[in-house]
C-alpha cells in the first residue's frame, strides 16, 4: 500500500497572513468592479510584492542609468501594459477592461517569488478567478503558469484541475466539466481561423466534459466536444513514466 504523503502546508502564523492578504484582495475586488480602481489596487499590491515598498513618489527620467527602474515601476501599473487581447477583433471593451488589470496581477503573481509557493498560489489563483471568469466551481486547482486570453469567456466547474503552463485561450469560448484534468503545457483553443485571410476569426467554443483528462503538451482545437470521462492523449500504465 503506498504511503500517504501529506499535503503541503504554511506554518500557522504564515496561513494567517496569507489568508488575510487574499480575504483582503477578494473583498476589495468585490467593492470595486471600476478598471480605473482596480488597476490601482494591482498597482499598490506589485509594487509591494515586486520592490518591497508602497506606490509613490517621482519616477526618475534624468539619469540614464535609473531608466530600467522607473521602466519597472511604470509596467507595474496594469494601464501601462499592453496585452495580446487587446489586439484581437472580437474582443468586448466593456468586460475586458474590468479584467485587464486582474488579467494583469495574475501574470505578474506567478512570476513574482511568492508565485512559486503552490499552497497560496492555488488558493491566490481561485480568488482572481472569480472575478475573472464567467463562473468557477468549488474546489478548483489552478496551477501556475496558466495563461489566459479574454478569460470572460471561461467556465470551470467543480473540482476540475488545471496544471501548469497550460494555455485556455478563449476567445470562442471553454467549459471545462467537473473533475477534469487539463495537463501541463496542454493548449486549449476556442477559435479557427480562415484559410484565406488569417486575420478573419471565427468563435468555435471547446466543451471539455466532466472526468476528461487531457495529457501534458496535448493541443485542442477550436469546436471540439471532449466526452465525460474521455482520455486524449497518452497515459502511460507505469505511474513512473
Amino acid at each position: 500500500m503506498a504511503t500517504q504523503i501529506p499535503a503541503p502546508h504554511p506554518a500557522p502564523e504564515a496561513e494567517e497572513f496569507y489568508r488575510r492578504w487574499i480575504q483582503f484582495l477578494d473583498d476589495e475586488l468585490t467593492r470595486h468592479h471600476a478598471a480605473e480602481r482596480r488597476a490601482e489596487i494591482v498597482r499598490d499590491q506589485l509594487y509591494q510584492l515586486y520592490l518591497g515598498r508602497p506606490h509613490g513618489g517621482r519616477q526618475s527620467s534624468v539619469l540614464t542609468s535609473e531608466l530600467p527602474v522607473t521602466i519597472l515601476e511604470l509596467s507595474l501599473d496594469p494601464r501601462n501594459v499592453t496585452l495580446e487581447a487587446e489586439s484581437f477583433p472580437e474582443i468586448d471593451l466593456t468586460r475586458y477592461a474590468e479584467r485587464k488589470p486582474l488579467l494583469w496581477f495574475w501574470k505578474m503573481f506567478d512570476r513574482s517569488p511568492v508565485g512559486m509557493n503552490q499552497w497560496l498560489g492555488w488558493r491566490f489563483r481561485a480568488m482572481l478567478a472569480r472575478h475573472i471568469f464567467a463562473a468557477l466551481g468549488a474546489s478548483v486547482k489552478l496551477a501556475s503558469g496558466i495563461e489566459l486570453t479574454f478569460g470572460y469567456n471561461l467556465v470551470i466547474e467543480d473540482g476540475a484541475v488545471v496544471r501548469q503552463g497550460a494555455l485556455l485561450n478563449d476567445r470562442g469560448g471553454i467549459t471545462i466539466g467537473s473533475k477534469a484534468v487539463i495537463g501541463s503545457y496542454t493548449r486549449v483553443f476556442s477559435h479557427a481561423h480562415d484559410p484565406a485571410d488569417y486575420a478573419r476569426v471565427s468563435p468555435r467554443p471547446v466543451v471539455i466534459g466532466a472526468g476528461a483528462h487531457i495529457a501534458s503538451h496535448e493541443i485542442v482545437l477550436g469546436g471540439s466536444s471532449i466526452a465525460e470521462g474521455a482520455l486524449v492523449g497518452p497515459f502511460p500504465d507505469d505511474p513512473h513514466l
